[in-house]
């Protein structure tokens, strides 16, 4: 291969300084194209060279590997399952010779387990949480006179809304206990939805104020 490349090279180079001789740039293309194709057969045996390395190293790695300590290793997993096994064995002697459930004792003897103190009996839990959804639970509907409804569209008076709630309140309305209020026109409230809390009655408290 690198004899074949050597002549390409001297024959191109002949070739250029033919073609700086006369003058005609086919020959100069000639060399060009000559030196193209020596470098292609270089590129080509270094590839070849580079497999074959290659090859011959996993070839070396493979027989590098020594069959007589795979043996050994093989070798050592019986022993190994045989010590793993042996503790099992023991734990099943020692279980066999324990007394059989209701041998060890009086059952009045056995101590009951502590009680937390800080736990509360269900009965004292239950009321909690039916007073906290009787809590979250928004007061009913009132139910407004058509005259009192006329009067109330028409008003600016401030009333409260708690958010996530239906309802609107007046201020000193006792369901809002410890709760965020946001202050809004009874007329925009009734416009966005809200409807009127039947504990504290806002529609008659502010339709007989502006009567």
């Amino acid at each position: 291969m690198l004899y074949i490349v050597l002549l390409l090279v001297l024959a191109a180079l002949g070739l250029l300084v033919t073609a700086l001789i006369t003058g005609t740039s086919l020959w100069a293309w000639v060399s060009i194209g000559l030196s193209v194709l020596a470098g292609l057969l270089l590129l080509v045996d270094w590839l070849r060279r580079r497999k074959r390395a290659d090859t011959d190293t996993e070839a070396d790695t493979e027989d590098s590997v020594d069959p007589e300590a795979t043996a050994d290793s093989e070798d050592e997993k019986p022993a190994t399952e045989k010590d793993e096994a042996a503790p099992a064995e023991q734990d099943a002697e020692q279980t066999a010779l324990l007394p059989a459930t209701g041998e060890l004792g009086d059952p009045a003897d056995v101590p009951e387990p502590p009680v937390e103190k800080d736990a509360e009996p269900v009965s004292k839990r239950e009321p909690k949480s039916e007073a906290k959804a009787v809590r979250d639970t928004p007061p009913g509907v009132e139910e407004t006179a058509p005259e009192d409804l006329e009067v109330v569209k028409e008003l600016d008076d401030e009333v409260v809304v708690v958010d996530e709630y239906p309802r609107y309140h007046l201020v000193d309305c006792g369901w809002l206990s410890g709760r965020d209020t946001i202050p809004i026109g009874v007329g925009e409230a009734r416009q966005l939805g809200f409807t009127p809390c039947a504990r504290c009655g806002p529609d008659a408290v502010l339709a007989a104020a502006h009567r």
